[in-house]
């Protein structure tokens, strides 16, 4: 099964891959995920791949509230 959908979601600073990384293993751990090699810090935002249209809605639900 190959990452078909992709979720953008706003995030900022410096170490975003760390960051996000961190939050996703606490938060959705169940969630296959692939993540780019980098992320530039000027980019404000970021693209993650997931595998199903459920992934992406996990994902989605819960940065909502999340502080990235």
């Amino acid at each position: 099964m190959s990452f078909k959908y992709s979720f953008t979601f706003p995030i900022t600073g410096p170490n975003k891959l760390p960051r996000f990384k961190q939050w996703a293993a606490e938060h959705v751990p169940e969630v296959p995920m692939s993540l780019p090699p980098q992320v530039p810090i000027k980019s404000e935002a970021m693209t993650i791949r997931l595998k199903s249209a459920e992934d992406r809605q996990k994902i989605s639900d819960k940065i909502q509230k999340a502080k990235l």
